[in-house]
């Protein structure tokens, strides 16, 4: 059954590109370059950052104690009470990472 219509082409490009232009999307053979390192740098040094400016943002004095004769004052001791938020910040995150790990580890145990 012939029809006068014309074939319908869903490319975009209605096949106008060389055999060259299409050679540019083909595989180099060569493997992918590994960013987790430096994702992970990244974040942790985001991070850092953010522990660094909380302090200076906020007006008032925080003091926080970890042992009896061990405290932090947020004006006084400006590189360590940072690193106490940084550390405090990366616990949580850890802490969300293994409760969701758990979770995935049990769900596929009880097939939940």
């Amino acid at each position: 059954m012939e029809t006068s219509q014309p074939k319908k082409t869903w490319s975009l490009q209605d096949n106008k590109r060389t055999d060259t232009e299409r050679d540019l999307f083909k595989a180099t053979g060569k493997p992918k370059k590994n960013n987790n390192v430096l994702y992970a740098l990244t974040v942790i040094g985001a991070l850092l950052a953010i522990s660094f400016l909380l302090p200076q943002l906020y007006e008032d004095t925080v003091t926080i104690c970890i042992t009896d004769t061990f405290c932090l004052n947020s004006k006084v001791d400006v590189f360590l009470y940072p690193l106490y938020v940084f550390f405090t910040i990366v616990i949580l995150i850890l802490a969300v990472y293994g409760a969701y790990y758990i979770g995935k580890q049990l769900g596929e145990r009880f097939k939940v």
